[in-house]
């Protein structure tokens, strides 16, 4: 490298600086095998973040590239959105503290999750003594269809290539010459999201005989790096719900709405209003569905709103989880615990008491599920404190997030998970991205007077009926009528798989609307069938592992020969496409402990601080 003979004087210098702060980064990450180490490892990231910006980020994106963790342009991409606000956590948190430990169970997978902060829910009132009781009189339900994760790529390339080595394909990647060797079609393909005309194919699917929609989120595709393009597909897509179903839509906030991807700030934050434009979208784009109050809500409440369907009874109350999620960095920026980033607890109890004392029922509708491995434990904790207080006024919350066709089930006493202590039911919607599974969306038949579900059908791929869980489950536990499809009915459904495999391995085809099913064993049937009986992340079974959280999407892990699924708990990456972490999760892997390679990575590392230093 002829250029940078100039710079061999501040190379040395650097290298005489930083040479004890280089071969701790490079020792730190070697060791790092457990929470212990990376704890340890912490601390010479931290060193390396108070260098600044540029030369964290740098580091990061010599390494990834050096150790081909990704294409060049991918860590080049990945680590310059995401790699300051790391920088920023790790210059902000004690690397011993409880803070430190969330960040290594989120970004490495090498701590498991803290012991719960103890916190109580404050609410306006006790529980009412004698609860309204809500009676269904028999009459025909109506329909509401729920769509989720639609990831819609406007850059979808027909004749591109689909199997490539980016965390999308079906794109016309600079400096990519080559004839594709499976081009992409134009309705879509694996390794791709969504194109346009998949997303308004479903959307006329959608359109017919249904009161209303819910979408939980996630509108763009999951490689997306630019606000500009984010703000058009924002708006594209409210205005194709708007134009294309006619009927009102009730949306929430999802995690790929933000860029950098996942970055919602807490108002306590350094950049606080730094996601304020998402919302501020959102909320004209939503008003003609939400009223003027829902609108004014979703731009002041972070996203989050309440609107009573014309004509019903029901409450539904969009709330914004992503404040609760592993992969959001912005929640790593301070030592001090906050149990309720943004006030999304303080709003749902304000919500629910309105609808409590007005005799409503309430859904709860928001992108990521609570009970999932990647949600952080002390939210979900405080979550649950809600759902059991308000049992009696939430018919039924609605999820996507996960990419699959899932329940969840919250009880009064987790200890004694049955039928009678089942309280509530997460129903948790398949994606319309092609990325992971068959594109699919649900319908729900709707109990008029309790707003309870009676069924719940699947329609996939050329939107034919795929299945109808009442059909499909109920002559397992021996459904009667005019039973809703409630908690008990579900926990009911999870007893059945426990002693009949085929019915389990039917829900675990189901998980991906029938696209690469394979056998899951019996330590994979267990820990899902955990996963269906925990809306609350503690309990669901899953545990932190390095290198897993944050695979590349497709690499599934096997156990004992056998396929071990995620049906239960989730991968962080189910709805990441790539991300920071599927570079750092690799390192410890990655990185050779021969004497050599450790010393060509040292190289590496000094001539990137050697370029921040120089302001290239």
């Amino acid at each position: 490298m002829v250029w940078l003979k100039p710079l061999l004087p501040l190379l040395l210098f650097v290298c005489f600086v930083h040479g004890g702060l280089v071969d701790d980064i490079v020792n730190a990450i070697v060791k790092a095998v457990d929470c212990g180490s990376c704890h340890a490892l912490l601390v010479p990231l931290q060193g390396l973040a108070h260098l600044g910006d540029s030369a964290f980020s740098n580091t990061f994106i010599a390494l990834c590239k050096h150790l081909k963790v990704q294409d060049p342009d991918v860590c080049e991409g990945i680590v310059k959105q995401q790699g300051p606000l790391l920088a920023h956590d790790l210059r902000s948190i004690s690397p011993f503290g409880q803070t430190a430990t969330k960040l290594c169970d989120s970004i490495f997978g090498l701590c498991q999750p803290p012991a719960i902060n103890k916190y109580t829910v404050p609410f306006p009132k006790p529980a009412p003594k004698n609860p309204k009781v809500f009676t269904s009189q028999g009459r025909a339900p109506f329909q509401v269809a729920h769509f989720s994760d639609v990831h819609i790529d406007r850059e979808y390339a027909p004749g591109s290539e689909a199997n490539c080595t980016k965390p999308i394909c079906c794109r016309n990647y600079a400096g990519s010459t080559s004839p594709p060797k499976m081009p992409a079609r134009p309705m879509g393909e694996r390794n791709c999201d969504t194109t346009t005309s998949l997303a308004q194919s479903m959307l006329r699917a959608i359109s017919t005989n249904n009161t209303f929609s819910i979408f939980t989120g996630d509108v763009v595709e999951a490689s997306l790096d630019n606000s500009i393009r984010l703000v058009d597909g924002l708006q594209r897509f409210n205005e194709e719900m708007s134009t294309i179903l006619g009927a009102p839509v009730y949306p929430t906030v999802g995690n790929h709405e933000a860029a950098p991807v996942n970055a919602f700030p807490r108002s306590t934050a350094s950049k606080p209003n730094a996601a304020q434009w998402i919302y501020d979208i959102q909320s004209q784009g939503w008003a003609k569905w939400i009223n003027t109050a829902g609108a004014s809500q979703v731009a002041h409440y972070s996203g989050s709103y309440s609107a009573v369907h014309p004509g019903t009874n029901l409450r539904i109350i969009s709330i914004n989880t992503v404040y609760w999620y592993k992969a959001n960095f912005w929640l790593y920026d301070s030592d001090k615990q906050q149990p309720d980033p943004n006030g999304i607890l303080a709003f749902t109890v304000k919500e629910l008491q309105m609808a409590e004392d007005a005799g409503q029922r309430a859904w709860i509708v928001a992108h990521m599920p609570p009970g999932r491995q990647d949600t952080l434990q002390d939210q979900s904790n405080y979550f649950d404190q809600i759902v059991q207080r308000y049992k009696n006024t939430i018919a039924g919350q609605f999820y996507g997030h996960s990419h699959q066709d899932q329940f969840a089930i919250a009880y009064s006493n987790y200890a004694r998970r049955s039928a009678e202590t089942a309280v509530s039911v997460g129903w948790i919607g398949p994606a319309l991205t092609p990325r992971d599974s068959n594109p699919a969306f649900r319908v729900y038949d709707v109990d008029p007077d309790t707003y309870e579900i009676m069924d719940s059908r699947v329609f996939r791929t050329t939107w034919e009926l795929y299945y109808s869980a009442r059909a499909t489950y109920g002559p397992l536990v021996g459904v009667q009528p005019s039973e809703a499809l409630g908690p008990a009915f579900w926990h009911r459904v999870t007893e059945a798989f426990a002693r009949n495999d085929t019915a389990f391995q039917q829900y675990n085809a189901f998980l991906s609307s029938g696209f690469g099913v394979k056998a899951c064993n019996a330590a994979c049937k267990t820990l899902t069938i955990c996963g269906l009986r925990a809306l609350r992340a503690q309990d669901n079974c899953q545990v932190s592992k390095p290198g897993l959280n944050f695979r590349k999407r497709g690499e599934e892990e096997e156990e004992g020969g056998e396929h071990v699924a995620h049906g239960g708990g989730g991968r962080i990456d189910d709805c990441e496409g790539g991300g920071l972490g599927s570079i750092f999760s690799q390192l410890p892997q990655r990185l050779s402990k021969s004497p050599a390679e450790r010393e060509k990575v040292r190289k590496v590392i000094e001539e990137s601080l050697a370029l921040s230093a120089a302001g290239l």
